[in-house]
């Protein structure tokens, strides 16, 4: 028979049951919290199971979007080096152009050398924007060798995208230098979609909730 110093009191047993009850909810709401933070953050895309109409949209588009930044004629700006790319076969930029801290090129190899404010004419020359640059250093928004579910994902990062939120990503769409890939001139290749059909999925993308599409 236990001594009465062994027998616990119920009060007492009632007290550390609602006490560890208590702990195991304060938990689960600090971990809602974050989760909803992190999902309403600037510029934050949700790789999640795509569970609904919206997120199954959202990714769906970005597919389509994909297809165009794949291409050379985003690709070549977007390379994985600190040198850009030329040509269909995403080859490296001749004549050893760097990056540079702007993104303008490097020493006396700047951009503007040689893409102009507009397309220089004839066969094989430099296609031209005011604003022809690599991203900076500091930014280097890589899209050689990224799946779509990790170029969503850096896309949407406001820390990985240039600081830009939902709108700014929006506006980014219609920039000259984004819509100048459709229109380089000579005989180099378009995206695979027409620019106002890329504009319509990187929308749909976006306002759908920017989902990344499943890893694979």
């Amino acid at each position: 028979m236990k001594q009465p110093s062994e027998i616990k009191s119920p009060n007492i047993l009632s007290v550390k049951k609602v006490l560890v009850i208590s702990l195991m909810l304060c938990c689960i709401v600090i971990i809602a919290s974050a989760f909803k933070q992190k999902i309403n953050s600037p510029g934050i895309a949700i790789a999640v199971n795509i569970a609904n109409d919206d997120s199954a949209t959202s990714a769906q588009a970005f597919l389509q979007v994909y297809s165009v930044l794949m291409s050379p004629r985003c690709m070549n700006c977007h390379p994985a080096g600190n040198r850009p790319l030329q040509g269909d076969d995403n080859h490296i930029h001749t004549m050893n152009v760097q990056r540079g801290k702007d993104g303008k090129g490097l020493y006396a190899l700047k951009c503007s050398n040689c893409h102009q404010a507009e397309n220089t004419a004839g066969l094989h020359t430099p296609p031209g924007n005011p604003k022809w640059q690599l991203p900076p250093a500091d930014m280097k928004m890589v899209f050689q060798g990224k799946s779509a579910h990790d170029l969503a994902l850096q896309i949407m990062d406001y820390n990985r995208n240039g600081h830009k939120n939902k709108e700014q990503l929006l506006e980014h769409a219609r920039d000259t230098l984004v819509k100048a890939g459709w229109n380089m001139g000579g005989d180099r290749t378009p995206p695979p979609l027409a620019y106002d059909d890329f504009v319509k999925a990187w929308d749909t993308w976006i306002n759908n909730g920017g989902y990344a599409p499943p890893a694979k």
